[in-house]
């Protein structure tokens, strides 16, 4: 997608506060509900200047999709190196390190498009988005699956089928966090206790999977 040449043009300033308005609008009330005339209240401009930018609410929709999948793409992703850490585990609780260091920067991105996965319909999702989340997920879990340290893995499953069971387990645990996220209010939510059970689930998986004597944390 080509962002509006007119907003880029605008006042770095200017461009934070409306962006800032429109990604609360839409985490709090989704596409079908979200309100210009409450964006361009919060963002101090008129609702011509905000349609001079963005000729429709879906375009003003789409942009702030693009920029929130750059800004995880570059404060997140591009930060993970799969080869630095060997154990499968520690690999993905240093994900959720990373990611959580990336929120604290910016958290009405993740708000924004935690909103979208969870509450909106994929009908309204714009085909790239779909296509291309669909693409860094794939490179995430090829980059996981590379350099593992196999032999911290209990030795009567063979590795390959370990890797596998805990890549299956980690989406488990991400379709059942999604359902139990579904319909609330995602800027709202006290995110702490959630990621105290993230890693008491890499402890129990490690437990499950590794050798004995490699389970302490």
């Amino acid at each position: 997608m080509e962002i509006s040449g007119k907003f880029l043009n605008l006042d770095t300033e200017k461009q934070k506060k409306i962006r800032k308005a429109a990604l609360k609008e839409f985490t709090a009330n989704g596409y079908e509900d979200a309100s210009t005339n409450r964006i361009v209240g919060k963002a101090g401009i008129s609702k011509g200047s905000l349609f001079y930018y963005f000729e429709t609410k879906q375009e003003l929709y789409k942009y702030l999709i693009e920029y929130s999948l750059n800004f995880i793409t570059k404060e997140f992703l591009n930060k993970v190196d799969e080869k630095e850490e060997r154990d499968l585990i520690e690999k993905y609780r240093k994900m959720g390190k990373l990611k959580l260091q990336a929120y604290n920067k910016n958290p009405d991105v993740f708000n924004f498009l935690g909103a979208v996965y969870i509450n909106d319909k994929n009908s309204e999702l714009p085909e790239e988005l779909l296509s291309r989340t669909a693409r860094i997920k794939k490179q995430i879990i090829s980059g996981f699956n590379k350099n593992v340290d196999t032999s911290l893995f209990r030795q009567d499953i063979s590795p390959d089928r370990i890797i596998k069971l805990i890549s299956w387990s980690m989406e488990g645990y991400e379709r059942e966090l999604i359902s139990k996220l579904k319909g609330k209010m995602i800027a709202e939510i006290e995110f702490e206790p959630y990621w105290d059970e993230f890693h008491d689930f890499l402890d129990l998986l490690k437990k499950i999977y590794y050798r004995q004597e490699m389970t302490g944390r």
